[in-house]
């Protein structure tokens, strides 16, 4: 029996998108709120169409504008061939495995990946995501721009499994899957500073990666880079922090999710007047700020902590980058809630340890992280 066309109802004004309507038809979870503690347990449901386990997140600041989804590989398994229409990040959550990619007339493909692994599976490519651990699953976070797209066309069969014959890019790809490359930019280059850049579509830990530059607008002597896939809109960065700091407030806009690869801590996360969210997190946790929501990042933990931010796309970049008086978006620590410094210490109480944010920090407007804590 053919499969019923999908309808999204549609009223005037709504703040339910096609996507949405999409994700419901499927009987699959949809976990909502403001973080998910570990994806590694989320629940998950039977999703017969793609013949696996799978759950959806949408997290408040994601709808209508970008697309998260859990999926598991059985020990051994492997998934049904699937083909996408738009460019999908994958971050391995858990277990290691090997993917396929090809055209319809190419050949495959094929680079093997493991647990805090990210790679991109390209627009317009068949692909399938094979287990290859006997005694455990595999989980997959799986990252896109699909509610845009259902917005603009609202007929998911345009985008899944489409009898339309992508080019074959797999040329321009395959010298990235073996491992992507720092690309170092000359002085000035860049209009924020950045003199590095990771540049490809495999990246084999994302707790591994140590050529950064320093952050030192946002605070506590973070460093960071800014992650740029080939032949793609779609872009990340991330973020290192120290133990026992936490970065300065911002916000900006909506859409971004963020993965943690490794540390303990927590974000803070309100609208300007409003109650604050408190969001726990460790190693595979996720959150996503709200659309001009304040947010802000405490290793409450004994070591370095890392944060991957997948972005959404440049429409939605932001305020802070933008505008002129960056103080309408970024709060320094000498006007922060008091709550914020009172919390982080009693958090740090919790595990008995001691806060190594410099006093000067909460005095000086032009405090240099990097003479403070002795970086570069």
């Amino acid at each position: 029996m053919a499969k019923p066309a999908f309808k999204p109802q549609r009223q005037m004004w709504s703040k339910l998108f096609s996507y949405d309507y999409w994700m419901e038809s499927t009987g699959i979870p949809i976990h909502r709120g403001y973080f998910i503690p570990d994806l590694r347990t989320v629940e998950l449901g039977w999703w017969e169409e793609r013949q696996c386990m799978s759950a959806f997140i949408q997290l408040a600041g994601q709808e209508g504008v970008t697309s998260a989804r859990v999926s598991e590989i059985p020990p051994g398994g492997t998934t049904k061939p699937f083909k996408f229409a738009l460019d999908e990040v994958v971050y391995v959550v858990s277990g290691r495995g090997v993917t396929n990619i090809w055209y319809e007339r190419s050949g495959k493909k094929s680079f093997e990946w493991q647990q805090h692994s990210m790679f991109l599976v390209p627009r317009g490519t068949h692909h399938q995501f094979s287990n290859m651990q006997g005694d455990k699953p595999v989980r997959l976070l799986h990252y896109s721009y699909l509610p845009l797209a259902l917005s603009a066309v609202s007929d998911p069969e345009f985008f899944f499994n489409s009898p339309y014959e992508s080019p074959n890019e797999l040329a321009e790809h395959e010298t990235y899957y073996s491992e992507a490359k720092a690309v170092n930019l000359p002085e000035g280059a860049d209009p924020k500073g950045r003199r590095v850049y990771w540049y490809g579509n495999f990246f084999p830990d994302m707790r591994a990666w140590d050529k950064l530059d320093a952050n030192a607008k946002r605070g506590a002597g973070g460093r960071s880079v800014y992650i740029l896939f080939p032949n793609c809109e779609v872009f990340a960065h991330m973020s290192v922090f120290d133990s026992r700091t936490y970065k300065k407030a911002h916000r900006h806009g909506p859409g971004r999710v963020i993965v943690i690869p490794a540390g303990e801590g927590y974000s803070i996360m309100w609208e300007e007047g409003k109650e604050k969210v408190v969001a726990p997190w460790h190693e595979c946790s996720m959150l996503v700020p709200p659309n001009k929501w304040f947010h802000q990042h405490f290793n409450a933990g004994a070591t370095p902590a890392r944060y991957l931010a997948l972005h959404s796309p440049m429409q939605f970049y932001g305020h802070a980058e933008k505008v002129e008086d960056r103080a309408k978006d970024q709060i320094e620590y000498p006007d922060e809630d008091p709550f914020i410094r009172n919390k982080f210490e009693e958090e740090l109480g919790k595990r008995g340890l001691t806060s190594l944010m410099p006093d000067q920090a909460y005095k000086d407007r032009n405090f240099e992280w990097s003479k403070a804590m002795g970086k570069q």
